[in-house]
């Protein structure tokens, strides 16, 4: 059997970047409004800096206005809620994004709902998670991870997966609640597995579209996997990696991938596939939201 076709994140990522890139110049051309991104990182984690400076760098490319507020780790609630509230009020800024995780003593659930709903680009605020539960794809914003594996899905199968079977391994708010909403809303038949299914290996196997977002490295095996099957992988894992030398670590996803190839029809690498999508479909939540601010 031939090996699966390698769903390139990369490559689709691009694609929707110099879309965004276009529309922004077109958006400011035409009506003098640039579409404008804060981001919010509070404390040192060195891995949430890495990730806020390439959507930083990002939003520039994208031609954004793009601003970056670093407050120390003692930030303390009143101090972050005060900022967001003068983000919120500000015209010039059309999304705002809270870099998770927050330091422990700050609860991040009561800062994102303090982010309107119009411009949490994040889609994490449960104004657009209801909007999405109920359909509402034209006023609500979309999760950003979501939209982005979504988006992968529909580059394979089309908008309507009416007849495809989809297995979402993962039931959190963040990602696999709201994954399995798109696919519904695509005409997939969703199942969501999670910690407390029965015989999840069976349940996989019967799979069109799998997607694994639980946070275990390589859980998923090849016997999982239905042949043919197209295999969305969430998860980024960093595991040790002893060939690389003392304290070598590597990144994996939460399925066998070496072994799934051999069985899946399409599958998505860790790293390189819904990872870029994340920061892709990031901008284009931010352009989105800057349009419906200029259309009032």
């Amino acid at each position: 059997m031939m090996a699966a076709h390698v769903i390139d994140g990369k490559q689709a990522a691009a694609s929707v970047i110099a879309d965004v890139t276009e529309a922004t110049s077109l958006l400011e051309r035409t009506t003098g409004t640039k579409p404008g991104l804060a981001v919010v990182i509070v404390g040192n984690d060195p891995a949430s800096h890495a990730y806020v400076k390439a959507k930083n760098s990002m939003a520039q490319r994208c031609g954004f206005h793009s601003r970056q507020f670093s407050l120390p780790e003692q930030t303390t609630h009143e101090e972050l809620e005060t900022l967001v509230g003068k983000l919120n009020a500000d015209p010039a800024v059309h999304g705002i994004l809270v870099q998770l995780p927050l330091p422990t003593h700050l609860n991040a659930e009561r800062v994102l709902m303090r982010i309107l709903p119009q411009k949490d680009v994040d889609g994490l605020n449960v104004v657009n998670a209801g909007k999405i539960a109920t359909g509402d794809f034209s006023s609500g914003l979309i999760s950003c991870t979501p939209a982005g594996a979504m988006l992968l899905v529909k580059q394979r199968y089309g908008d309507d997966l009416s007849g495809l079977n989809a297995v979402i391994i993962g039931r959190s708010n963040l990602f696999g609640k709201p994954m399995g909403l798109l696919l519904l809303a695509a005409n997939a038949t969703v199942t969501i597995a999670h910690s407390r299914t029965q015989d999840l290996k069976a349940l996989c196997r019967n799979a069109d579209i799998l997607v694994a977002a639980v946070g275990q490295p390589e859980m998923v095996k090849a016997d999982w996997i239905r042949s043919g099957a197209t295999v969305i992988d969430v998860g980024i894992n960093r595991v040790p990696a002893p060939e690389k030398g003392e304290g070598g670590t590597r990144l994996v996803g939460d399925v066998d991938y070496t072994a799934a190839s051999e069985v899946a029809g399409a599958i998505t690498p860790v790293p390189g596939g819904v990872g870029p999508m994340t920061i892709a479909m990031l901008m284009n939540n931010t352009l989105i939201a800057a349009c419906r601010t200029d259309r009032g």
